[in-house]
């Protein structure tokens, strides 16, 4: 079956589902020259990204394209229906909806959450596609009722007219037969009820009670449990297994071989773990990745910004030749280490296999590559395999990446069984796609009056592209195509995207916030082989801690003070400087604090947001106390505030976490962190206060879930030389 005859077939199990129950159906189409359209009057192109649905029974529907892990898109994207349609949001049914191109994110091509853009990209199409449903609802009961629709108003899921109030679902059979209108006039912020106001999440009760669907928590007769062993370095394959110890223990149903590991199956995930720990496995580890060590490996990055290999990757005014003409220049360099994401549910995935059709339970940040990696693996086409999205407990950009769900599908085929694939922590920590490790060389031209003039940053590191792309190419390339041949692209795909440009998440956030008239960026890539992938906010994890840092020893440098300085070079970025002039003030910088406290600053733009942060720390010996952190963002129009401080907050422990404990060490290829011992997380007690301000804007949505990590670490160094004069210009933060 070709491509586009399995996605018409998908399209329409989804369409004839919704159909069957009867009622009011309103695609929501993304792209941008696509309208919002009634689904029931013509089905022939029928391709929408989202659902609305009104049934009989006067419930509304909403069929979410975008994957719930936390960060309060559930609830986000329903509101907005709810506020143009007029609906209370906690009377609308959510459904996750599984895989298929047709719910793709329009910025990323392929179905996907991530990038901070869900509320963005949907703030738009789900208002205007809400607005035509409900004035198509009006319409309907205007000619049902023989009056002016002028006379009839909403409220609440009912039609109001002279004084009496009908449900909507006594007009969507009438309006279901009718084209929607195209362009419905939207609210005016003032009339809003739901957006713009602090509510409370939709999922809350039911992730509080224990009801909300996590992947661990599927379950059906006859399904086991499979733990995988893995070779210690990543990349490396079974040379030979005994497992004749393992086949003796209780529970025990089939010991399966496949392409990166052995595969323990039990009755229970314990049964198959006990049984795991007995097998005896030789590896064939790959050479690169098994040479390389934490201890010696800095100078792999060292060395690759001394060599001759830099690729440009940003250029304005005259370069690095711009730092001929300067008065003074700054040096300085920065590392950030590799780090894992640890997210609260470790990973999994259930796969069952039966009749030539295949089911996959998961919860994942990218189902359709997930859907493509388990037609591969079993040979079935796309049509055959169902993915049932759930629940994710935490994603940070882990669960972009499937691959649990292939190793998941290849243990169901082998073994014949349905199985479910539980990671343990130590899994987690040692088979990761980690935040890439990075070395920054930063050279800083100033005139004489102490102004940048010149801009010059050099990166080290590895590129994240490759990672994504290997597992996108499996994920996405058509049925028919021969294995090999897909192998072939997966593995040198990049190669031909490299010779392009330069990955830009190995660049972001190095350059664009501060003004000067000459920037120069370049760009090495070192490689030693350990899979790294999207973590929370991405290179901007790393960038800005290197850049703000820097920032901070200018301003010192020519003895200015750092938020003032900061304010002179944002003239060309006012959303910066705004939440600079207002994180000032919130966390009375420059104005008395107890003794021996000490601020820090630091302010970042990325995924559209721009976001001010002031850490207020002490020390004592040795030890970094961190007292209160103090954050702006502006990120446009907010739909609910509570969510945008929770992710603020959110995104601040996560980045404190890192910047204090984040470190994962290599000794001859192999991960040497297991667990929350030797890797740690911020506990409660460690927890600082955190208070977030919000600024008010009718401009358009942007980014929450990651924008507030990047500056956390710069601002917690830079509040530790204020106290003790020495530069931390090395994650994790610590004095000896």
């Amino acid at each position: 079956m070709s491509m586009n005859n399995s996605n018409a077939s998908r399209r329409g199990f989804l369409k004839n589902s919704l159909f069957a129950a009867g009622g009011l159906v309103v695609g929501v189409p993304l792209s941008a020259c696509a309208t919002a359209s009634n689904a029931n009057s013509d089905g022939k192109n029928f391709v929408p990204d989202a659902f609305i649905q009104i049934t009989p029974d006067n419930v509304v529907h909403f069929y979410m394209p975008r994957s719930e892990m936390g960060q309060g898109t559930y609830t986000g994207l329903t509101t907005i229906i709810a506020e143009e349609l007029d609906v209370d949001p906690a009377t609308i049914q959510i459904h996750h909806v599984g895989a298929g191109d047709e719910f793709t994110n329009p910025e990323a091509g392929i179905q996907i959450t991530g990038g901070s853009n869900s509320i963005r990209v949907h703030f738009d199409p789900l208002r205007q596609a809400a607005a035509n449903a409900r004035a198509g609802i009006l319409n309907a009961a205007a000619q049902q009722m023989a009056l002016d629709v002028s006379v009839l108003t909403t409220n609440n899921a009912q039609v109001i007219a002279k004084g009496q109030a009908f449900n909507y679902s006594e007009f969507v059979t009438l309006a279901a037969k009718k084209d929607l209108p195209t362009d419905a006039k939207l609210k005016s912020p003032k009339d809003y009820k739901y957006m713009g106001k602090d509510r409370p999440r939709l999922d809350g009760v039911s992730k509080s009670t224990g009801t909300a669907q996590f992947g661990l928590d599927v379950d059906f007769p006859g399904l086991q449990r499979a733990v995988l062993v893995r070779c210690p370095v990543a990349g490396g394959s079974v040379a030979s297994v005994n497992d004749s110890q393992a086949l003796k223990m209780p529970g025990v149903k089939k010991i399966v071989t496949i392409y990166n590991g052995v595969a323990v199956v039990a009755e229970s995930y314990w049964q198959a773990k006990q049984a795991a720990a007995t097998l005896d496995v030789t590896w064939n580890k790959p050479e690169k990745l098994a040479s390389f060590s934490s201890d010696t490996g800095k100078k792999w990055f060292e060395d690759a910004l001394k060599g001759e290999d830099l690729e440009d990757a940003h250029e304005e005014g005259e370069g690095e030749d711009g730092l001929a003409t300067a008065h003074k220049v700054v040096s300085a360099q920065y590392w950030a280490p590799y780090l894992a994401h640890s997210t609260m549910e470790p990973l999994n995935c259930t796969v069952r296999i039966e009749n030539g059709k295949c089911d996959v339970w998961v919860g994942c940040q990218s189902p359709g590559v997930a859907q493509g990696l388990a037609a591969r693996i079993t040979g079935l086409s796309k049509d055959d395999v169902t993915v049932h999205s759930t629940f994710l407990g935490g994603g940070f950009g882990r669960r972009v990446y499937s691959d649990y769900v292939a190793e998941a599908t290849a243990i169901a085929r082998e073994s014949g069984l349905a199985v479910q694939l539980i990671w343990s922590r130590e899994d987690d920590t040692r088979h990761d796609y980690y935040r890439p490790a990075s070395l920054a060389d930063f050279k800083v031209g100033l005139d004489k009056d102490g102004s940048i003039e010149s801009w010059n940053v050099k990166r080290a590191g590895p590129n994240t592209m490759p990672y994504f792309l290997d597992q996108l190419v499996d994920g996405k390339a058509p049925g028919f195509m021969p294995t090999g041949l897909v192998d072939w692209l997966s593995k040198r795909g990049y190669g031909l995207f490299d010779g392009l440009s330069v990955d830009e998440s190995s660049v972001e956030g190095l350059f664009e916030d501060y003004d000067s008239q000459h920037k120069h960026v370049q760009h090495v890539t070192v490689d030693p082989g350990l899979p790294v992938g999207f973590w929370r906010s991405v290179g901007h994890s790393f960038s800005g801690y290197f850049k703000e840092s820097m920032m901070d020893e200018v301003a010192h440098a020519v003895q200015q003070d750092p938020v003032a300085y900061r304010l002179a070079h944002t003239k060309n970025n006012p959303n910066l400087n705004g939440a600079l002039k207002l994180v000032a003030e919130k966390s009375n910088w420059g104005k008395n604090l107890p003794s021996n406290h000490f601020h820090g600053v630091a302010a970042h733009n990325s995924f559209m947001s721009s976001v001010a942060q002031v850490a207020q720390v002490s020390v004592e010996g040795n030890q970094i106390k961190i007292h209160k952190i103090t954050c702006v963002v502006d990120c446009g129009f907010v739909v609910n505030p509570d969510i945008v401080k929770a992710q603020m907050k959110s995104g601040i422990i996560f980045a404190l976490t890192a910047a204090l404990y984040g470190e994962i060490t290599l000794k001859d290829g192999a991960v040497q962190q297991s667990n929350f011992h030797d890797y740690a997380i911020m506990r409660m007690n460690e927890t600082p206060e955190i208070d977030v301000h919000i600024v008010q804007s009718d401009a358009a949505p942007t980014g929450v879930g990651e924008p507030g990590v990047p500056p956390v670490a710069a601002a917690v160094a830079n509040a530790v030389f204020a106290a003790t004069g020495k530069r931390l210009r090395s994650l994790p933060l610590k004095l000896s």
